[in-house]
């Protein structure tokens, strides 16, 4: 049997990384981040344990670095569904409705995330978190930022914010108060992006991730 290309061989890590994104984010959404174990991970990805240090130094970088992968999908869904439109103000409201939707559809995996950005290690800057933050500042960009260096930093503290808010235990900030907050400061009509109590085709409350962890084939966006 002839050795395996090195295309072949990339092509084999992608698809090993991508599922064990996809089981981190399965099984803390599931268990939590302390009852999740990076044994269990690499058992639900069908993965060998040793893999998983491979790819990431520890349990707490490899679970940021899954739910910034969720996040960056399901901004990129938000602002591709259809009908399609390079309108600034609606995208900004489905990339605003984007981020509330998943602390409201997933709040165990956000509210983990949080808590993981305030330990020693902070916010980790791994790929997925670079294409998330690309996705936002084109946004602003296209509301109309003159400063897209300065307001996507603003941009990205106001919907961290909101997703604590609405996630702290006993006295949970209600998304909708959330939103109408974003939305009057970016001037936005209530019934831009996806209004409460409005679902559509593959949102956030979708309990199967693996569109967002493509192990199949190559999304374009993995070329980056």
């Amino acid at each position: 049997m002839s050795p395996r290309s090195p295309s072949v061989n990339e092509e084999l890590r992608r698809r090993s990384r991508e599922r064990l994104l996809q089981a981190a984010v399965e099984l803390v959404s599931e268990r939590g981040f302390e009852a999740t174990t990076l044994g269990d991970i690499a058992d639900r990805a069908g993965s060998a344990r040793g893999l998983v240090s491979y790819y990431f130094p520890g349990k707490r970088q490899l679970v940021q670095s899954a739910v910034h992968r969720l996040m960056y999908r399901t901004l990129k869904e938000g602002l591709e569904r259809e009908p399609r439109t390079e309108d600034g103000r609606e995208r900004m409201a489905r990339a605003i409705d984007a981020i509330l939707g998943l602390a409201r559809d997933r709040p165990v995996l956000m509210r983990q995330h949080m808590a993981g950005i305030l330990q020693v290690e902070g916010f980790l800057q791994c790929p997925e978190q670079q294409r998330l933050a690309q996705l936002l500042r084109e946004t602003v960009t296209r509301h109309g930022s003159p400063d897209a260096a300065t307001d996507y930093p603003m941009l990205r503290a106001l919907l961290m914010g909101s997703v604590y808010a609405a996630l702290v235990p006993g006295v949970p900030m209600a998304i909708p108060t959330m939103r109408a907050e974003l939305f009057q400061r970016y001037g936005l009509d209530w019934d831009m992006g996806v209004p409460p109590d409005t679902r559509v085709p593959g949102g956030t409350c979708e309990t199967d991730l693996s569109r967002f962890f493509a192990t199949d084939q190559r999304p374009d966006d993995q070329s980056n």
